[in-house]
């Protein structure tokens, strides 16, 4: 199959239906499981030094999921016990061969998971999924966590290829910075139901034969209430 190629000082990567396009750079990130990795610890571990605050928030949430930078995740190098083996980190450099470090979070291109590139497309997730597996979209630019990212432009430049509409608000929102918050982890507790205090019980009473409507209407007041009722017949003085 012919295919046009597009000059790059950067090597060329083959995409779905034999297209060719332009190698991209992508800055350095990790997710948890590049943390657990780098630092030799469980991938719990990592997700308990993000609750207790101990790693800074994320720099990047893409698809719920939280992304650092290289750089962040370093300051927490030689933190107490806590330091990076350098042959994990070459190795992990050298899984995104066109990575780079990046300082500064407010410089990060857009980059987007599945979700963002369904709404950027006007499909759903599902749908993206099944084009990844078709190889109908283009390659993933880095898989972090076992997750596809894209840069942004990565995703535009395919859809124009193939013809596809793109939601142009979409596109806006996300330049603008506006993403959906991280997918919450573990059981969500929700919020006991507020109930309305209740009123104390009423005091007992004595009722005679020839008090039945009195007696009737107390009945009534105290099962509305949510009461109980016992009924004690008073014993007849004895006559002697």
């Amino acid at each position: 199959m012919g295919c046009q190629h597009i000059a790059d000082e950067n090597e060329h990567r083959v995409m779905g239906e034999g297209r060719l396009m332009a190698e991209v750079r992508v800055p350095f990130l990790l997710g948890h499981a590049e943390i657990a990795f780098l630092f030799h610890v469980e991938r719990q571990t990592s997700q308990r030094w993000r609750t207790a605050g101990t790693l800074d928030v994320p720099d990047l949430i893409a698809s719920g999921n939280p992304y650092w930078l290289l750089s962040t995740v370093m300051r927490l190098h030689g933190e107490g016990d806590r330091k990076v083996d350098r042959e994990r980190l070459a190795t992990y450099k050298a899984g995104i061969p066109l990575g780079y470090d990046l300082e500064d979070k407010e410089q990060l291109p857009v980059v987007v998971g599945i979700q963002e590139a369904a709404r950027v497309l006007g499909q759903d997730a599902q749908a993206i999924s099944r084009w990844r597996n078709r190889h109908k979209i283009a390659e993933a630019d880095v898989l972090i966590s076992g997750s596809p990212l894209w840069l942004l432009e990565t995703i535009l430049d395919d859809a124009r290829q193939r013809q596809r509409t793109i939601v142009a608000s979409e596109v806006a929102a996300l330049r603008a910075g506006q993403r959906a918050n991280q997918k919450p982890r573990g059981r969500r507790l929700s919020a006991p139901e507020a109930r309305p205090p209740r009123q104390s019980p009423p005091a007992a009473r004595t009722f005679t034969s020839a008090d039945q409507g009195a007696a009737a209407e107390f009945l009534a007041s105290v099962l509305t209430q949510g009461y109980s009722v016992t009924i004690k017949p008073r014993p007849r003085p004895t006559a002697y």
